[in-house]
């Protein structure tokens, strides 16, 4: 009896020998298989900044163009305007003279 209970106890330490290395190999595996998730998603997120960074880039250029373009178009039209009041007040001069 004491050699059956002897080779349960001997069979039962082996096998969790066995069950702790198996642990231990997949939780390595999982352990690199995160780090291997968490270093894609860090890239992922460079590369989502570096989009941004170049949205935020050309918003501001665009912005930039806009502010220009809108400066032209009021100096032109305050170059017409003052056009036109030249150009009345002479009409109003010659009508005064004559």
């Amino acid at each position: 009896m004491k050699k059956v209970i002897l080779g349960l106890l001997t069979i039962s330490a082996l096998s969790m020998s066995f069950s702790c290395r198996d642990t231990v190999d997949k939780a390595k595996s999982a352990t690199e298989e995160a780090g291997a998730a968490l270093e894609e998603a860090g890239e992922g997120a460079m590369e989502a900044a570096e989009g941004a960074a170049e949205s935020v880039k050309e918003a501001g250029e665009n912005t930039i163009d806009a502010a220009k373009k809108a400066g032209d178009d009021v100096k032109k039209a305050a170059n017409d305007a003052a056009d036109a009041a030249a150009k009345k007040a002479n009409e109003i001069e010659k009508a005064v003279k004559n």
